[in-house]
């Protein structure tokens, strides 16, 4: 049949079976599609359509009859190879042969098939071959050639050959050739029916949805690729939406998800689990699982207010009898029983634990008492303890304390605590103001109860039947036992054997005391205890966990671990006044470290004293290093790996300084009065630090000679040794062995007779201060200039 390539019309097909092309027409309108002409082009299938009808209707008797009118009298009958059958593909082209035979043996002897160019002895060829050749016009000859050159050369090895020899050659080839075209049509018609259903795949893929998964944040190029489409495609989407983005650029996952609907995905959220997810069981507790817990108490105040009075009083008659009131101190927590309900008390050395605690996110206390004493009142620490307690939003409960003594004055500290948003309920307020003495115990069973009662109503529960959850109160490393920690379990039961997992600590609980030094195997909610066990002392303020599989917890400390080192190996940035407050308002600040460098020790005290009072809740002002003298290279070194600020008074950087804190990115500021510096730092930490002009250094001259001139007043002989100096819009500061001695403006500067505008480095020159005539040699004169900054 034909190929691609090959045409074979309507007229050929009825002139090679020998009927009318009306015949093949009529066929074609009742079994498949009319055809408009006798010179349309017909397919394969139309073909098929042709020969299984013209087979169906030219049955011969018997296939021997074909055989019988072939031979030749006196001609020896060749039996021809058995015809191989025919791949699937070309079950229709068999009919066809057969149709040939039999639509000619039917009709007439006479109405022979023209299929054939020659015409060979043998008829059974003739009957059975239907040309389909791509080219109409093949030269057969040269084949004919080849294959007589190669049947003599056959005949001339084996001593001779017949003609009847060749003649069957030339019937094999064109055989081969046949099967050689039906096997084509057939690949044909596979490779297309495979194109065809790839069509239906790409369609049905098409018509389906990409199912897009997204992560929190996503790149615009990892978007595009998980979504199969290109990065412009998608950034033009987004700027559609009127988001501008490069591909490396990350997205949230709302803006991502519009985008992927828009680009017809269908979007799941993809969740990460991380180990940690794995590892740590954090769902929330059913209501009916809750129990209810001791109330956790911290107790703070000013210093020498009977702090420490009000807690051992508490703990040594409230705890069973029997047992040393001293051994609860080392665990830093204990519990006592008040009309038999616990609480839980944290002995923590004041409020700046509290506060160190707090700012890790580690909520551990649930009460505050603040102990303000009856002769002294509101405090400093008090009322830094104040703003500590209303920033952890816990509620108050305030202790006036040395009731004791006749200069107490309860009254007036009541009325101090309005000030501060604590008002007593005796005053319609709803803080609770109790007078007690530590010393005598008076009132401290009324505060306990108060206490009792404040808890009721947070209604503090918990549940105990979970893994231990809870926080480090503090830990050390003991000589004898290795790393010890004093836990507080705030959810759950911590039992002995355990692994929990604390900061980079990992172990097993190998022993466990409780708050009066008995062992015990089990801590529930509240309870504070100390354990044994753990790889290293974790930080206090840590929050600590039981785990179920060791191997996991291991690899989450390593994780941990990896990513401490690496957050102490990234780039240290370094601090200046500009953008202090930006860094505060990001958390990355906790302290101001500043080194201060004066002309003499006393300034040095003051100025140390006066900025470290500047301190606020966020950052605290920290003074690392003080010093006489100018400032030098391993003042900017120890700046560097602080990250702090220079602060001079009187005092300049020698050259090496100077050099070191240009190429570490330090911060030098020199003042010459000490409310300068003050106002400067307490505004950069409030953010409205906004200077207009800065330094601009432009030289230095070093002072070789120097002349008396009447009228004029002493003028300097020097030699630039770097930079330049200018005579417009030039100040001057003399610098003696590192302390500026006077600062001003240039009354004059020449070279040689003539008034020069500037001299640069390597020249020398003469210049006069401005009213100032105590220059000497060996002085250094540096020039600089005020440049505005652009807002």
């Amino acid at each position: 049949m034909g190929s691609a390539g090959s045409k074979y019309r309507v007229h050929e097909v009825a002139k090679d079976f020998g009927v009318p092309t009306k015949q093949i027409t009529e066929i074609l309108t009742q079994y498949a599609q009319t055809p408009k002409n006798h010179m349309q082009v017909l397919e394969d299938a139309e073909l098929s359509v042709i020969f299984e009808y013209l087979t169906q209707h030219n049955q011969i008797a018997s296939i021997v009859e074909i055989f019988a009118e072939g031979a030749a009298p006196g001609e020896k009958k060749k039996e021809e190879p058995a015809p191989q059958p025919a791949p699937e593909a070309e079950k229709k082209s068999a009919p066809a042969a057969e149709a040939s035979g039999g639509a000619g043996a039917a009709k007439s002897p006479e109405k022979k098939p023209k299929a054939e160019h020659t015409q060979p002895a043998s008829r059974v060829p003739q009957t059975k071959v239907v040309d389909t050749r791509k080219a109409a016009n093949v030269n057969l000859d040269k084949y004919d050639e080849r294959l007589q050159d190669m049947a003599e050369g056959r005949n001339a090895r084996m001593g001779g050959g017949r003609r009847d020899q060749q003649v069957q050659g030339k019937e094999k080839f064109r055989n081969s050739r046949q099967r050689q075209q039906g096997t084509f049509g057939a690949n044909k018609r596979r490779q297309e029916e495979a194109d065809r259903m790839r069509r239906l795949q790409l369609e049905i893929i098409k018509k389906t949805p990409v199912t897009v998964q997204i992560p929190d944040e996503i790149s615009v190029g990892e978007l595009a690729s998980r979504m199969k489409k290109t990065g412009a495609e998608v950034v033009k989407c987004l700027m559609k939406n009127g988001v501008l983005a490069s591909l490396s650029q990350m997205i949230d996952f709302d803006t991502a998800a519009i985008i992927a609907e828009e680009m017809g995905c269908r979007v799941e959220k993809e969740v990460v689990v991380t180990i940690e997810e794995q590892l740590i069981d954090d769902h929330q507790d059913a209501e009916e699982d809750l129990v209810p817990r001791a109330p956790v108490v911290v107790v703070m105040g000013h210093v020498d207010h009977g702090k420490t009075s009000l807690l051992d009083y508490i703990r040594n008659s409230h705890v069973a009898s029997g047992e040393a009131g001293g051994i609860t101190q080392h665990i830093g927590a204990y519990q006592v029983q008040v009309n038999g309900k616990p609480i839980t008390f944290l002995d923590t050395p004041g409020h700046e634990a509290f506060t160190s605690m707090r700012a890790r996110g580690a909520m551990v206390t649930d009460i505050a008492i603040l102990v303000v004493a009856a002769e002294d009142g509101i405090m400093p620490q008090t009322i830094e303890s104040i703003n500590h307690a209303k920033a952890a939003e816990i509620p108050i409960i305030v202790a006036i304390n040395k009731m004791d003594k006749p200069e107490a004055n309860p009254e007036r500290i009541k009325q101090q605590l309005t000030e501060y948003g604590l008002v007593c309920e005796e005053w319609g307020g709803d803080t609770i103001v109790c007078p007690i003495s530590a010393k005598t115990g008076m009132g401290v069973d009324t505060l306990l109860e108060m206490l009792t009662l404040t808890a009721e109503v947070g209604e503090l529960k918990a549940n105990p039947n979970r893994a231990a959850q809870g926080t480090v109160i503090e830990a050390r490393l003991d000589k004898g036992r290795g790393p010890v920690a004093t836990l507080l379990v705030q959810n759950g039961t911590l039992k002995q054997g355990d692994i929990i997992i604390a900061g980079t600590g990992v172990g097993r609980v190998r022993a466990m005391i409780g708050d009066q030094g008995q062992r015990i195997t089990s801590a529930g909610p509240s309870v504070p205890v100390e354990i044994t066990g753990l790889s290293e002392a974790p930080s206090a303020g840590a929050t600590f966990n039981a785990v179920a599989d060791e191997k996991l917890a291991r690899e989450l400390v390593e994780q941990r671990k990896a990513e401490e080192k690496a957050k102490a190996n990234a780039p240290v940035t370094k601090v200046s006044l500009e953008d202090l407050f930006s860094q505060i308002q990001a958390g990355e600040m906790k302290n101001l470290n500043l080194i201060v460098k004066a002309d003499v020790q006393g300034s040095v005290e003051a100025v140390r004293s006066s900025l470290e009072k500047i301190s606020n809740d966020e950052v605290r002002v920290r003074v690392i290093h003080g010093g006489v003298g100018a400032i030098n290279e391993s003042d900017v070194m120890l700046a560097a790996t602080s990250q702090a600020i220079i602060v001079g008074f009187n005092v300049r950087p020698d050259n090496a300084a100077r050099d070191s804190a240009a190429r570490s990115n330090v911060d030098m500021r020199m003042y010459r009065v000490i409310y300068d510096a003050i106002n400067e730092i307490e505004a950069a930490m409030k953010g409205m630090l906004s200077p207009k002009f800065r330094e601009l250094l432009l030289g230095h001259a070093e002072v070789r000679q120097t002349y008396k001139v009447s009228g004029v007043g002493t003028v300097a002989g020097c030699y630039v040794t770097d930079g330049k100096v200018q005579r417009k819009d030039c100040q001057v500061r003399l610098v003696r062995d590192g302390i500026v001695v006077h600062e001003g403006v240039l009354a004059s500067l020449q070279r040689f007779k003539d008034s020069v505008k500037e001299v640069v480095a390597g020249y020398e020159c003469g210049l006069s201060i401005e009213k100032f005539n105590d220059i000497k040699e060996g002085d250094v004169i540096e020039a600089f200039t005020m440049e505005e900054i652009q807002q």
